[in-house]
């Protein structure tokens, strides 16, 4: 049953979904739906029986789930035009690496209380397992390492900034928009739908991304070797580029397990998206915020 990848409206065909996005932009200018095709379709003015074939081609092409969020990710955020945020980790500054330490630290403070909806909600033994796993890597640490959450501290610490500092730091308008878009999904949506919407970000480390088409790895991995950081901000960054190359894969091959039914294939295609789209802001948010320390940042997002 295709689905309206903006209001979630249901038809019988992509024909159906095209003259409902094509008459609620058109004809009653809705501004989400005419968002959504200026972002994702064209900006210039497509025929029905054109946006029918794009939608059929974006959403019914034959593979796997797992394989079309993988995909959608990587024309997002890696492709010849990469997202401004991942082109200035390749060579971080100070500034890059604050604006990354004060607004992540709100994203894995939201991240392990959705995770923990995500328990709450299903009673799959295996995907219970896997997210509290994840929400003890991320914030309290195992096996005697400290958490990925206590990793980010340090590497703001060793930039110069303090823990008192950094606690006080409310997020960004774009930072807090982003977040709530999580939470509305976790707190409104199937469980099977916020775990895709959330282990789709992990793609964004994954060292296997190339081997999908993506242009750039998530950050310049020179700079694990490199005497230009501290030694905090490498422990921070190897920390997720050393982690399972499958991790990602895992969450996914648990989502694909579960997605039994057409209706909820749909449903958690389009509920990622919206989930990127929150990303997306939310990476302007750390450019945003590193400005604060360096405003020649500027020039980054406008390239």
């Amino acid at each position: 049953m295709p689905i309206c990848p903006v209001c979630r409206f249901e038809a019988d065909s992509w024909v159906d979904i095209s003259d409902h996005i094509e008459k609620i932009a058109n004809e009653k200018s809705d501004p989400q739906h005419v968002m959504w095709l200026n972002r994702n379709v064209s900006q210039k003015e497509i025929k029905k029986e054109e946006l029918e074939a794009w939608l059929y081609n974006y959403f019914e092409k034959p593979e796997s789930l797992s394989t079309w969020i993988r995909r959608r990710f990587i024309e997002k955020f890696y492709s010849d035009k990469p997202h401004p945020f991942m082109l200035a980790m390749q060579k971080p500054t100070r500034g890059i690496l604050l604006g990354y330490v004060l607004e992540h630290r709100h994203f894995l403070q939201n991240w392990v209380k959705v995770l923990s909806l995500i328990v709450f909600n299903t009673d799959k033994e295996d995907v219970i397992k896997y997210e509290l796993e994840n929400i003890s890597t991320e914030y309290l640490g195992i096996n005697g390492k400290p958490s990925h959450y206590e990793l980010l501290i340090r590497m703001g610490e060793s930039l110069g900034l303090s823990r008192q500092i950094i606690f006080s730091t409310d997020p960004l308008p774009l930072t807090k928009e982003s977040i709530e878009t999580w939470r509305h999904i976790a707190l409104n949506r199937p469980w099977i739908e916020t775990m895709a919407a959330m282990h789709s970000l992990e793609i964004a480390a994954d060292r296997s991304n190339k081997n999908y088409g993506a242009k750039i790895h998530y950050f310049n991995t020179e700079i694990l070797s490199s005497d230009k950081y501290s030694k905090e901000v490498k422990d921070f960054l190897r920390e997720g580029y050393e982690a399972d190359v499958g991790h990602a894969a895992e969450a996914l091959n648990l989502i694909e397990r579960y997605a039994d039914t057409r209706k909820s294939v749909e449903n958690i295609k389009v509920t990622v998206l919206k989930s990127l789209e929150a990303l997306d802001k939310y990476l302007f948010a750390r450019l945003e915020r590193a400005m604060q320390f360096e405003p020649e940042i500027i020039e980054v997002i406008r390239q």
